[in-house]
């Protein structure tokens, strides 16, 4: 069974450690969600992901955060995701 390496915020160096700092501060947690550290191995991937949610989740739109995240989930569940 093969498994996925991910980058602990102890390891987090660099362009990492601020991105997961950003990360924690804009969705307003103190962890960094799994999904970011597996990316972590390649920071530029990382940067460029986290950017693209900020932009599409964060910013400000027609929709607020929560109705955003509301169908996310939804969607989600209609794929049926497991994460």
């Amino acid at each position: 069974m093969s498994s996925i390496k991910m980058i602990s915020e102890a390891e987090a160096t660099g362009k990492t450690r601020s991105i997961y700092e950003d990360i924690k501060a804009t969705l307003g947690i103190d962890f960094v969600p799994n999904m970011y550290r597996a990316m972590a191995v390649k920071p530029d991937f990382l940067e460029a992901n986290w950017n693209k949610v900020k932009a599409v989740m964060q910013a400000p739109g027609k929709l607020d955060t929560i109705t955003k995240e509301i169908i996310a989930v939804a969607v989600s569940a209609v794929m049926g995701c497991r994460y």
